[in-house]
């Protein structure tokens, strides 16, 4: 849908220009114009046999407009070259950027390899931790922050099995080198919530249902717990410390991070695959 629009600016752009630029354009288009319409009086008026003259004349002048508007684009090579280049050259802009940016002090970073992250992902397999009441997760400022948290899911249980294993080690890799405990605030989403979120507006996501790789259990949303309570907060220099650390640590176990998108997620992480 997005190519075809393009295609129609593309074209009314290039009929506006040459309307604008050509005065030999503007006869061109007035007398299809006039002639169109005299010809449907005719058929309406007219005999059958006249009719049938009229479309044929018709269609010989289309194909004579044609030729013409063939030869006008041939005679003015350039200008048509810039005008194709200024309608083409946004769109295609678009198409080939990125959807990624980069926090400030992050530019052009790589991913540093974390040698516990390494050893954990090759070595034991990782237990979920204990579920939190869940009032936990409906606390005054949790709610504040997150206003439909309240109906997540968060069983590990239904998150893809390497998935959940990065993402634990994640955990515990925060916890052990950092001292962040981490929670789970929203794993596996289904698509009937992905479009209760989505309708709620752009702040909350604009993925609507098989959008978002939270349907497929590849995505997480998660948080800090701190003296029992979960931080949700970008106002906490404590907090902020903490998404900048797990944002390091859940690239280096291979995991994508919502930080660094246009419309920033600090405590998004998703497990990308190669397309097959």
């Amino acid at each position: 849908m997005f190519l075809i629009s393009m295609f129609f600016l593309f074209a009314a752009t290039c009929l506006g220009g040459w309307l604008a630029f050509f005065p030999a354009g503007r006869e061109v288009v007035w007398g299809a114009t006039v002639g169109a319409a005299r010809r449907l009086a005719r058929r309406l008026t007219g005999a059958r046999q006249d009719g049938l003259r009229g479309a044929s004349s018709m269609l010989r002048r289309g194909r004579e407009q044609l030729a013409g508007g063939v030869a006008l684009l041939r005679r003015h090579p350039v200008l048509t070259a810039l005008v194709a280049g200024l309608v083409l050259l946004p769109p295609l802009a678009v198409l080939l950027a990125e959807d990624e940016v980069a926090l400030p002090g992050f530019e052009g970073a790589a991913p540093a390899v974390n040698h516990q992250v390494a050893g954990l992902l090759r070595g034991e397999r990782l237990a979920a931790p204990q579920p939190l009441p869940p009032a936990v997760f409906t606390t005054a400022e949790v709610t504040l922050a997150r206003p439909m948290l309240a109906g997540a899911n968060r069983n590990f249980d239904l998150l893809d099995a390497e998935f959940s294993q990065r993402l634990l080690t994640v955990f515990r890799v925060m916890r052990e080198q950092h001292g962040y405990d981490m929670v789970l605030l929203e794993g596996y989403r289904s698509p009937e919530r992905q479009n209760q979120l989505a309708d709620a507006g752009g702040h909350v996501t604009n993925a609507r249902a098989f959008q978002s790789y939270h349907q497929f259990g590849l995505a997480g949303d998660c948080a800090f717990l701190r003296n029992g309570r979960v931080v949700i907060t970008e106002k906490d220099p404590w907090a902020m410390r903490g998404y900048r650390l797990y944002g390091e640590v859940a690239e280096a176990a291979g995991l994508t991070w919502g930080g660094r998108w246009k419309m920033m997620d600090f405590g998004h992480t998703e497990l990308r695959r190669p397309r097959r």
